[in-house]
């Protein structure tokens, strides 16, 4: 038996995509407000536990950013959803629209330095990072704004989709053992 492991990345990356893409579907206006519900076990389960793990699994690879990312979006996903189960079944009150803007922003700061680490990495994980980065701080706007919550949502599933772009194209170029999506290597 080895100690290697595979590269948990794209199981991160795919955690992150899919519960970002769910809930800014929502946000964007495209499904009603009332189906944020189907964000809530993906935000526990697969956003934040999966996404956690991935980041455990980069600790053991040695990848600082990796286990950055991955373990603080995974704890980031089931913060979020536990706090709205909580609020939903009467056991927290609602957060105030302050309250949400400070915590967005703070997230916001957060990925505006973590993407500082993607221009050493790769053009995808750069534009993850980025159009990230934007929707924390349009989403902390949106919190007062309907119209900009909803120019939020559409960002954001810019930002998922291209986080599930390049978690497919680990996946694919590894399987295949060549580039076959690529992922624009910084030179």
């Amino acid at each position: 038996m080895t100690d290697d492991i595979a590269n948990p990345a794209p199981l991160g990356l795919a955690g992150f995509g899919l519960t970002t893409l769910v809930l800014n579907v929502v946000n964007a206006g495209i499904v009603p407000k009332e189906s944020v519900g189907m964000v809530l076990p993906l935000g526990l389960f697969y956003g934040g536990l999966a996404q956690f793990m991935a980041g455990m699994w980069e600790f053991k690879k040695g990848n600082t950013f990796g286990a950055t990312a991955f373990g603080s979006f995974g704890a980031f996903w089931m913060s979020f959803a536990t706090m709205e189960i909580l609020i939903y079944n009467g056991a927290l009150d609602p957060v105030p629209k302050g309250g949400i803007a400070v915590f967005l922003v703070a997230w916001g700061i957060f990925t505006g330095f973590m993407s500082v680490g993607t221009f050493k990495i790769n053009r995808a994980l750069q534009v993850i990072f980025v159009t990230l980065t934007l929707l924390f701080f349009l989403l902390a706007i949106g919190v007062y704004s309907p119209v900009v919550h909803r120019i939020a949502g559409i960002e954001g599933i810019i930002c998922a989709l291209s986080a599930l772009y390049t978690s497919a194209a680990i996946v694919i170029n590894t399987t295949w053992e060549k580039e076959m999506l690529p992922l624009g290597e910084v030179k």
